[in-house]
């Protein structure tokens, strides 16, 4: 996959930007505070319609401006936009065409990022981890991301009737949640599935790369953990019978402690380096090539599976790696994918890096 033009309007602190990637590697230098990672931000937007450092487009729209606009051509011919407005949402287009489905737009700019915020993903909370395993799966099969939201919907839903209980009759409210427990089962046990089901595959890739890293030192297994009794073979409909049976069971809980203990929003993943689970007991050094070997994964089973590279999003990471691992990474993703990378400085992009990239100022790029 090929990024080939990028187009801002009113995008964070990019009042207008034109600019066209002539090389495979793109270096873009500069201080901090000056847009460096709001570029990148700018193609994982297109790529996933996510951005890993913003909740709401609100943040990504220029304060003064009631929308921003996105545009990029991939791959010679795929002509992407994406408008966020402060009201009516979001409008997507390809090829000049506007999109029913934002969904839609997901295909020809597939990418993986990797900014110094994932290297949380090891020590941080569980969410972090959920939030990782999810935007695999978004880019594996884009349907996922409604699954998500409307899990989130049912939630929130959820415990607004327990809020609210005092106003309906017992039998009432039981019927109610008697409805959500089924939707909400079926939701659960397809998120359960997609998630367990990627992380078979990526585990084989983690530990390989985790492997080379080390130089066979270290042994890396990757084990889901659902939120839910999941017994026996992946068979949808006898999960969704026990997700249901299990929801109805905590109900005494839910009503007393308001929480909902049953479901993927509780899932965790175990992340484990010679048998130890790594979040307690892998050194700082340890925790960074961990959080590489996932990530380098994440990159190799895209690429099988659409048979093409993504591209790599570096965010200023190489300043959080020691040089030895510096060096690793980049000769591990070598010519093989387009990689967009951000940096204070040039020192760590030595020889051919540096050599066969373009290279350009984040502050000049502002001016365009």
């Amino acid at each position: 996959m090929r990024l080939h033009q990028l187009e801002l309007y009113s995008f964070r602190n990019y009042s207008r930007l034109n600019f066209e990637l002539t090389e495979k590697r793109l270096l873009v230098v500069g201080p901090n505070g000056v847009g460096k990672s709001n570029l990148l931000e700018a193609v994982e937007l297109l790529g996933s319609l996510r951005s890993h450092r913003a909740s709401s487009d609100q943040d990504l729209i220029s304060w003064d401006k009631e929308r921003a606009l996105l545009r990029a051509t991939a791959n010679n011919t795929e002509e992407l936009q994406l408008e966020l407005r402060r009201k009516g949402g979001r409008q997507a287009h390809r090829n000049q065409k506007p999109l029913l489905r934002q969904l839609d737009l997901i295909g020809p700019l597939r990418c993986v990022g990797f900014s110094a915020l994932d290297l949380e993903l090891v020590r941080g909370e569980p969410g972090l981890r959920r939030n990782w395993l999810d935007r695999v799966i978004q880019q594996l099969e884009p349907i996922y991301s409604d699954l998500i939201s409307r899990f989130g919907k049912l939630l929130r839903q959820r415990s607004q009737i327990w809020k609210q209980s005092h106003n309906f009759p017992l039998k009432d409210r039981d019927a109610l949640l008697d409805a959500f427990d089924s939707q909400m089962a079926l939701v659960s046990t397809r998120i359960h599935r997609r998630r367990s089901r990627a992380l078979r595959h990526l585990e084989p890739l983690a530990a390989t790369w985790q492997q080379r890293l080390s130089n066979s030192q270290e042994h890396l297994e990757l084990s889901y953990l659902p939120g839910s009794l999941l017994e026996g073979e992946e068979e949808e409909e006898s999960w969704r019978i026990s997700i249901e049976q299990q929801l109805l069971a905590q109900r005494p809980h839910e009503e007393k402690l308001g929480r909902c203990k049953i479901g993927p929003h509780r899932d965790e993943i175990g992340l484990l380096l010679n048998g130890n689970l790594a979040r307690r007991f892998a050194s700082a050094g340890q925790q960074r090539t961990l959080v590489l070997s996932l990530k380098l994964a994440e990159l190799e089973l895209i690429g099988k599976l659409f048979g093409e590279p993504p591209i790599l999003l570096l965010d200023d990471v190489l300043a959080e790696l020691d040089p030895t691992r510096q060096l690793l990474l980049l000769d591990a993703v070598g010519d093989s994918h387009q990689c967009l990378v951000s940096a204070t400085h040039l020192e760590a992009f030595e020889g051919d890096w540096q050599k066969h990239a373009q290279v350009v100022e984040a502050e000049l790029l502002r001016a365009m």
